[in-house]
C-alpha cells in the first residue's frame, strides 16, 4: 500500500509546524515542505528583535481568546485542544526550555530566536520530513478533474458531506516545471498571494487582506523631535467618523515619525480594518498620565502654581513627566518657556489640564512594526472546520497560521494561533 501522500506549502512557523505534528502521527506518510525562498523560517529569525516571542503566558482558552481581534471566537474549542501551556511542553520536550517575562511574553532561555529556528529544522529533519527550499508553487489542481468551486456558505455543509466519500487527491505545480502528487495539501502561506490564489480557485472566499500591528505617522515636527521619550503607561482612543471609538492602555513610545509602542500597536490591531477603510487619517486622543483623573492633575498643577509662582513653567512642572515632553505639552497650549507660573491664567491652566488628560493628534498614515508584521484577513473563517483545520468545501485541503482570517495583538499570540491552526491540521492530515 502506497504510504499517504502530503505536502505543505509555506516553510515558516505554520508550516514547520503542521508537517512535524503530521509526521509525528503518522510516520508512514511522506511529507514533502515546500518554501518559495532559499531560507525557511524567516518571520521567525527576526520575530522579537530576533528574541523570538514564542507564546504568551496565558493559560485559560477564554482569556486568550480575547486577545484576537479577529478569530477569537473560532480559536476557542482550538485552544482546549493545544494552548500555550503545550506550546511550553512541546518546545521544552524537544530541549528548547521558555522563559516568562514580566509582561507575559514568553522567549527561549537563550534570548535567540536562533534557537527555535534550530528546534524545528532539527524536528523537520529527525521526522524525515523532505524539506525543498527555493522551490515556488505556481498553482495547484484537484484530482479528479470534477472539480466543485464557488460555493455560497449554505452549500458548504452538503458539499462536505458529498465529498467525504471522495478519495481526493492535488498536483501541485511548481515554478521549476515539476508536478507533486499528494493525498491531503496543508496551506501555511501566511500572507503571500499564492496561497490566497490557490484559494480562491478553490472557491474560497477570502477577507481582503490589509495591514496589522502597526505604528501610527504624525505630521507635527516637534512631537517628532522628541524621538526616545516613552511613557509608561498612556491611554489611547482612537477615533474615526462614524465609526466606534477603540481604546487601549500601555507603553507608548515617541519615535521620528510619530508614535508606536505596545498600546500603539495593540489599537492598530484592533482598528486595522477600520483604519484602512478610512486610508490611515483618524484622531488618537492620548492621555498621558491615565493613572490620575482630569481633576486629580488640575489640583497637582494648581499646587505647583501657587507654591512655585515665581519659577518658570517650563523647569518646574510638579507631575510625573519627562522634562522634554512637558516642555513640548506647554508648548501646544501656547506657554512661553520663559512664563512664571504666577503669570498663567485659569484658561490657560484649563488648557494645559485637558492637554495632558486628552490631548488630541491627528493620525495621518501609518508605519510598520517589521519585527512582527502582520496581515489582517485571510481565508473567511466559515469555510473552515476548526476541530481539524479542514476546508469545508475542499476535502483534504487544510489550512494552518496567517493565510486564515486571524490575527492576534502584539505579545506572541500570532505565533500561538500558527502553533495550534497546524498542530491541529498536522493531526488531521495524518489520519489513515
Amino acid at each position: 500500500m502506497q504510504p499517504l501522500q502530503i505536502v505543505v506549502i509555506g516553510g515558516g512557523a505554520a508550516g514547520f509546524f503542521g508537517a512535524i505534528a503530521c509526521a509525528n502521527a503518522n510516520p508512514y506518510a511522506r511529507v514533502i515542505l515546500l518554501e518559495a525562498s532559499r531560507q525557511p523560517l524567516a518571520k521567525v529569525r527576526i520575530s522579537g528583535g530576533g528574541r523570538c516571542n514564542v507564546t504568551h503566558a496565558c493559560f485559560e482558552p477564554a482569556a486568550l481568546v480575547a486577545n484576537y481581534p479577529r478569530g477569537g471566537k473560532a480559536l476557542r474549542g482550538a485552544f482546549s485542544r493545544f494552548q500555550a501551556k503545550d506550546t511550553i511542553s512541546w518546545f521544552a520536550n524537544h530541549g528548547v526550555p521558555l522563559k516568562k517575562e514580566a509582561d507575559g511574553r514568553m522567549f527561549p532561555v537563550t534570548d535567540s530566536s536562533e534557537t527555535i529556528v534550530q528546534c524545528l529544522m532539527n524536528a523537520a529533519e529527525e521526522m524525515d520530513i523532505e524539506l525543498r527550499t527555493g522551490t515556488p508553487v505556481v498553482s495547484v489542481k484537484r484530482l479528479p478533474s470534477t472539480q466543485h468551486s464557488h460555493f455560497d456558505s449554505a452549500q458548504c455543509t452538503a458539499l462536505e458531506t458529498q465529498n467525504s466519500a471522495l478519495k481526493t487527491q492535488f498536483e501541485v505545480y511548481l515554478k521549476s516545471g515539476e508536478t507533486l502528487k499528494c493525498d491531503r495539501l496543508l496551506l501555511a502561506t501566511g500572507s503571500n498571494p499564492i496561497g490566497y490564489k490557490i484559494v480562491q480557485e478553490f472557491g474560497h472566499q477570502i477577507e481582503p487582506p490589509v495591514p496589522s500591528l502597526f505604528t501610527f505617522n504624525i505630521a507635527d515636527p516637534n512631537l517628532r523631535a522628541l524621538s526616545g521619550v516613552s511613557m509608561n503607561p498612556v491611554r489611547l482612543r482612537l477615533s474615526v467618523p462614524q465609526q466606534p471609538t477603540l481604546e487601549q492602555m500601555g507603553p507608548l513610545l515617541i519615535t521620528h515619525w510619530g508614535v508606536s509602542g505596545p498600546a500603539v500597536l495593540k489599537l492598530s490591531a484592533w482598528g486595522a480594518r477600520i483604519l484602512s477603510d478610512n486610508r490611515y487619517q483618524a484622531t488618537l486622543t492620548i492621555n498621558w498620565l491615565p493613572d490620575l483623573s482630569q481633576e486629580e492633575v488640575r489640583e497637582k498643577i494648581v499646587a505647583v502654581k501657587n507654591e512655585w509662582g515665581r519659577k518658570a513653567i517650563a523647569l518646574h512642572r510638579g507631575i510625573d513627566l519627562p522634562h522634554r515632553l512637558w516642555q513640548y505639552l506647554i508648548n501646544r497650549v501656547d506657554i512661553n518657556t520663559e512664563m512664571r507660573w504666577a503669570e498663567i491664567s485659569n484658561k490657560t491652566l484649563n488648557l494645559l489640564v485637558q492637554e495632558i488628560s486628552q490631548g488630541k493628534y491627528l493620525i495621518n498614515g501609518k508605519g510598520v512594526f517589521k519585527e512582527e508584521f502582520v496581515t489582517c484577513g485571510g481565508v473567511s473563517l466559515k469555510e473552515v472546520n476548526f476541530k481539524t483545520m479542514e476546508s469545508k468545501l475542499i476535502t483534504d485541503l487544510y489550512f494552518a497560521g496567517e493565510i486564515l482570517d486571524i490575527d492576534g495583538i502584539t505579545g506572541g499570540f500570532n505565533f500561538q494561533s500558527a502553533w495550534t491552526t497546524a498542530y491541529l491540521a498536522g493531526l488531521a492530515m495524518a489520519e489513515n
